[in-house]
C-alpha cells in the first residue's frame, strides 16, 4: 500500500456536501486546470511554499539546504526549484515560518482517528467527510477502500469530490461506501479540454455515465470560468448532456471562478495566468442557472 500525501485537513467544511463536514485534500491529480485554485495539490510529491513577504534574508535556510538550492538575492533567500527535493530542512530553521513543505503522510489509523475527532458535528448536522484534492481516487485504492469502509461502519458519512479522470474499477470499489459524489464538469469539447486541463474529457463523460447507470448519487459541479466556459452554447451543451443520457444527478451547483488560489502559484515558483480569465457577473451566473435548469430539468444552485 502506497501513503498518499495531505495538503491539508480542511475542518468545519460547509462546502463540500450537506451538513458539517471535514474535507481531506489529498495530493496528485490527473488534470492541471489552468484555473485551479488548489495547485499545491496538482503534483503528487512534497513541494516547498515560499512565502516571500516573510523572509528576512537572516540566510539560516541557506546554511541547512543539504542541495545548494537557497541562495540569497537582494535581502531574500530563493530556492532553485530544480535542486529543491523538498527534504524540510530549510522549513525546519526558517523562525519566520517563510518555508513550509507541502504534503504529509497519514496511515489509515491516523487518518481515521483525526477525522473521528469531529464525531459530534457530522451527528448534529448530518454532515461528514469529504474526500477531495487534487484528486481523491487517484490514490492507491488499497489505502481509500479501508479507510472509507472503516468510516462507513461508523457511521460517516462520506463524499468524494472528484474530476472522473480515473479507471472506473476505482468507482466501483469505494461506490459502496460513498453518500455522494461531487463530480465535475468542465468543458464538453474534447479539444478545448485538453487545452485548459491538460488531458481530454472521454473517459470522465464515460464513468459519469457508467456511474449514473449503477444508482450512485450524483451532484454535478461546474466551475463557471469566465473567458472559458460562461458562454451560453457551452453550457447548454452540458445541459443536453445530461439530459440525453440521463444523468441521474441530485442537483447541479455552478460555482463561479475565483482569483483566491493566485497567490499560491507564486509561492510554489510557478506563474498564474491570471490575466486570460475572469470572475462571471451575478447577472450571467443567473442567466446560466435558467438555461441550465430548463434544459436539463435538474435543480440547479448557485454556489457550493
Amino acid at each position: 500500500m502506497k501513503l498518499p500525501l495531505i495538503t491539508n485537513i480542511q475542518k468545519y467544511s460547509i462546502h463540500d456536501g450537506k451538513g458539517i463536514r471535514t474535507t481531506v485534500f489529498f495530493k496528485g491529480c490527473p488534470l492541471s486546470c489552468r484555473w485551479c485554485h488548489n495547485p499545491e495539490t496538482q503534483d503528487y510529491g512534497k513541494e516547498l511554499l515560499f512565502y516571500e513577504e516573510r523572509c528576512t534574508g537572516c540566510g539560516a535556510c541557506v546554511q541547512e539546504c543539504p542541495n545548494g538550492a537557497v541562495m540569497p538575492v537582494s535581502g531574500k533567500a530563493y530556492t532553485k526549484r530544480q535542486l529543491c527535493s523538498a527534504c524540510g530542512d530549510c522549513a525546519d530553521s526558517c523562525v519566520r515560518n517563510a518555508r513550509q513543505v507541502c504534503g504529509r503522510t497519514y496511515t489509515v489509523r491516523e487518518l481515521t482517528e483525526e477525522l473521528l475527532k469531529d464525531r459530534a458535528f457530522y451527528e448534529t448536522s448530518d454532515g461528514g467527510v469529504t474526500l477531495s484534492g487534487g484528486e481523491a481516487l487517484a490514490q492507491d485504492p488499497d489505502y481509500l477502500e479501508p479507510l472509507m469502509r472503516g468510516l462507513f461502519r461508523r457511521g460517516i458519512s462520506i463524499n468524494i469530490d472528484t474530476c472522473g479522470a480515473v479507471p472506473f474499477p476505482v468507482f466501483e470499489r469505494v461506490l459502496p461506501y460513498t453518500d455522494t459524489f461531487l463530480y465535475d464538469l468542465k468543458l464538453m469539447e474534447e479539444d478545448k479540454h485538453k487545452e485548459y486541463t491538460g488531458r481530454d474529457n472521454r473517459q470522465i463523460l464515460e464513468n459519469l455515465k457508467r456511474l449514473s447507470g449503477q444508482g450512485a448519487r450524483i451532484w454535478i459541479r461546474i466551475p463557471v470560468i469566465g473567458g472559458v466556459n460562461d458562454g451560453e452554447t457551452q453550457i447548454g451543451r452540458m445541459a443536453d448532456f445530461l439530459r440525453e443520457e440521463q444523468i441521474h444527478a441530485g442537483q447541479v451547483n455552478l460555482i463561479p471562478y475565483h482569483k483566491t488560489g493566485s497567490g499560491k502559484y507564486r509561492q510554489l515558483g510557478r506563474d498564474y495566468q491570471d490575466s486570460a480569465f475572469y470572475v462571471p457577473s451575478e447577472e450571467r451566473m443567473q442567466q446560466l442557472r435558467e438555461l441550465l435548469g430548463q434544459r436539463s430539468g435538474i435543480p440547479v444552485f448557485l454556489g457550493g
